[in-house]
């Protein structure tokens, strides 16, 4: 009898070890790290900026031509959750582009576009909104500090918050799946992690 409740026992505590080793490692829980603080990853690039990796960060301050530039994901995606932290100036133009139709042209006609643009002329669509799909108001502002943006996509259905804050719940169609593009437009932008979950 007392073999059985120490061997219960030993199962127990190992059991609790197991659940406690793979949620802490993170990689059973689904996301796939894109960048980091330690390598940029895999990227196409559509346009060109001075992308680089300085001080645990990807940054970029400079475009190389007039186009703007856009690092974008290999792999296509339909339903999914992003989490990506950014910073950047007062005068950055940025974003994540989401279910992009194509990974050779890159814009808000072929893509949603999750806005970084505290500056934007028409606030309606500027930071924490998704371009011509949901409103957001008031604008939060973004310069200046690390921001955790949340991006959810399932079917026609989008969530947006920003540091914890919900800026968008909105319903569209236009796009089912695609790619996943980060935004270089103007000022200083830096992204330390990129992370997305299929769902």
């Amino acid at each position: 009898m007392k073999y059985l409740s120490t061997l219960a026992a030993g199962l127990l505590i190992g059991s609790a070890a197991l659940q406690f080793s793979t949620t802490a490692s993170g990689q059973s829980d689904g996301w796939i790290t894109l960048l980091d603080s330690s390598k940029m990853g895999e990227w196409d690039e559509v346009g060109k900026a001075n992308w680089a990796m300085k001080d645990g960060a990807l940054v970029a301050d400079k475009l190389d031509g007039k186009d703007l530039s856009y690092l974008v994901t290999k792999t296509p995606y339909k339903d999914f959750q992003i989490r990506a932290e950014f910073w950047t100036d007062e005068d950055a133009n940025s974003g994540i582009f989401i279910r992009c139709d194509t990974n050779k042209t890159i814009d808000s006609k072929v893509c949603y576009e999750v806005n970084i643009f505290d500056k934007r002329p028409d606030p309606t669509y500027g930071t924490g909104a998704i371009v011509d799909v949901g409103k957001v108001d008031p604008m939060p502002k973004a310069a200046g500090k690390w921001n955790v943006y949340e991006i959810t996509a399932q079917g026609p259905h989008f969530v947006v918050t920003l540091n914890g804050q919900k800026t968008v719940d909105a319903q569209d169609s236009k796009h089912a799946s695609g790619y996943v593009a980060l935004q270089y437009g103007a000022g200083v932008v830096k992204f330390r992690k990129v992370q997305i979950k299929p769902l």
